[in-house]
């Protein structure tokens, strides 16, 4: 969705994590932590993590600004990305691990086995996040003001991720509804 709201396309190689295609010599090359997703720069630099992909094309792509503009709006946009990912994101992750089927193996226990405890956890914690973030989209259009942002990327990925957990993010909250039915609208969520 980012690089589709910059306009901007770069070739992608697919990593089958079923397969486990991210725990082979070749992809640990790239990330030894085996996660997706991973940009392989042209000189064989490899940058892991969502947040900090985004920050590397936003340098190199500053149109349109999804990062913010200026040193309020950047601080407010940085802010608001790293509390969905850290308050939102984190939870709807544990409630999957450890409650979906499609993930046992890879569960918070030493090895790799599903909590129950865990699951409920982070639903709760995802509930409670986004009771509070509903209040506070009342007072304004997007995550982290008036402007489209990475903030409501990572939000838009959280909220569709949580589904696997049954989790109903925006449902009985009005202000998440209409937030997420305008940024689903965007024609970049359909990248």
């Amino acid at each position: 969705m980012f690089l589709a709201e910059k306009g901007i396309e770069i070739p992608t190689v697919q990593v089958d994590l079923a397969a486990g295609e991210q725990r082979k010599p070749e992809f640990l090359a790239l990330n030894p932590l085996g996660a997706v997703p991973v940009l392989e720069l042209d000189d064989g630099t490899a940058i892991a993590e969502s947040g900090a992909i985004c920050r590397y094309i936003e340098a190199q792509h500053p149109e349109p600004p999804l990062w913010g503009r200026d040193p309020v709006t950047i601080a407010r946009v940085e802010m608001w990305h790293r509390r969905v990912e850290l308050k939102l994101y984190l939870a709807v992750q544990d409630a999957v691990r450890n409650g979906h089927a499609a993930f046992a193996g890879s569960g918070s226990g030493p090895n790799g086995e599903q909590k129950s405890e865990v699951a409920e956890a982070g639903k709760r914690d995802a509930e409670q996040f986004c009771d509070w973030l509903d209040q506070e989209l009342g007072a304004r259009r997007f995550v982290a003001g008036e402007a489209f942002s990475i903030a409501d990327v990572a939000l838009l990925a959280a909220v569709d991720f949580a589904r696997l957990a049954k989790l109903r993010l925006r449902e009985g909250r009005p202000h998440m509804g209409r937030w997420y039915d305008e940024v689903a609208a965007r024609e970049s969520a359909k990248a």
